[in-house]
């Protein structure tokens, strides 16, 4: 088993170093100024185009993905339960805990108002 395990992060490592020497050797098209201009939904900027977002929708953003992928976890769980017995059951009721105490602080620490 460790000899597959081996060969998958040998194959994992190669592949990554490939494709970064593989976009290393090969060049850049075209270099004219409108394609290196920044751009944002086709319109120009007006005014200063660099300003300082506040922090929250950072939080909530990072508060979303957290809870989203958590929720994913539940799926392959869901499948093998029979399989696994009353112990998984019981796992899964810990780990929704956990989840449910974690969204609770979020919301005392007023991470999901959106203002």
């Amino acid at each position: 088993m460790s000899e597959g395990l081996i060969l998958m992060f040998l194959l994992g490592v190669t592949l990554v170093g490939l494709a970064v020497l593989f976009s290393s050797l090969v060049p850049h098209k075209t270099h004219n100024i409108q394609k290196s201009e920044t751009y944002e939904s086709g319109v120009p900027t007006i005014g200063r185009t660099w300003i300082q977002f506040n922090v929250g929708y950072y939080l909530f953003a990072i508060v979303f993905l957290v809870f989203d992928v958590e929720a994913i976890f539940l799926f392959p769980w869901a499948v093998v339960m029979k399989e696994i017995g009353m112990v998984a059951y019981f796992e899964v009721i810990i780990f929704c805990i956990i989840l449910g105490l974690g969204l609770l602080y979020a919301w005392k620490k007023q991470a999901l108002k959106w203002e």
